[in-house]
């Protein structure tokens, strides 16, 4: 009988509880927000939470599988970002950029972009150059198949290298934060006839200039390759969205 009762209080000690399994498969605070971050993100760039839309924090965290107060702090870092609107008393919406704000964005990150080019194409080594090509190879192939899901991912890839090239991080870091909203308009971009092809000319011509090590003729070439984008929101009719 000792025997049987000391097995059984030696099972119940060993067993999990149920806090201790809700424990075991908590993530961590800081994981858990940047997690909510990441997918709340996710949404807003596949227009899933659209432009303007207001974010219900509880419909939010039942579809999450979490509690109110990561959602409402993730919000809080994504308006820190510019993704979202955090409006008194009214709660939190996608932001929606006027026209103002896309030519405004657009016309700095052409200059920043093009900054970075001018950089990279001054400190570019052959092997960062061949990184380059397997980027830009990628972007031929979808490109062909007009997968523009695709194609975008993999151009923000190709971006961001020519920024880490640039060899600034303070220029590196403004450029990502700004690409961050610049993202809200940018996508459809690629619903205009003939964008893919004119765009990956663009592409097409800033290899060669890279290629060539040739600083201004990157920094030109970029610098139209972000205007080119603004001008064709301009042809589908607004900026918006």
């Amino acid at each position: 009988m000792k025997n049987a009762l000391s097995t059984r209080r030696e099972r119940q000690s060993t067993a999990p509880s149920g806090g201790a399994k809700a424990a075991a498969s908590r993530k961590p605070r800081a994981a858990l927000y940047e997690w909510v971050v990441n997918r709340i993100r996710e949404k807003i760039y596949a227009y899933e939470l659209s432009p303007g839309d207001w974010i219900d924090e509880q419909r939010l965290a039942e579809e999450l599988g979490i509690s109110r107060t990561p959602v409402r702090e993730g919000l809080k870092l994504l308006a820190a970002e510019g993704l979202v609107t955090v409006k008194p008393r009214r709660g939190s919406y996608v932001t929606k950029l006027t026209d103002e704000d896309v030519d405004q964005i657009f016309a700095l990150m052409a200059r920043l972009e093009g900054w970075c080019a001018f950089e990279a194409a001054s400190r570019i080594d052959d092997d960062s150059l061949r990184n380059l090509e397997q980027l830009h190879e990628t972007l031929e192939v979808h490109a062909a198949a007009h997968d523009a899901g695709r194609y975008h991912e993999n151009n923000v890839e190709f971006h961001a290298a020519i920024q880490r090239l640039s060899g600034n991080r303070w220029l590196a870091n403004v450029v990502a934060e700004l690409r961050i909203v610049m993202r809200l308009a940018r996508v459809q971009t690629l619903r205009y006839p003939g964008r893919f092809e004119s765009s990956i000319d663009e592409h097409r011509d800033l290899m060669a200039a890279l290629r060539a090590r040739d600083p201004a003729r990157a920094e030109t070439t970029m610098r139209d390759h972000l205007l080119n984008q603004l001008a064709v929101l301009h042809q589908l009719g607004g900026r918006n969205p």
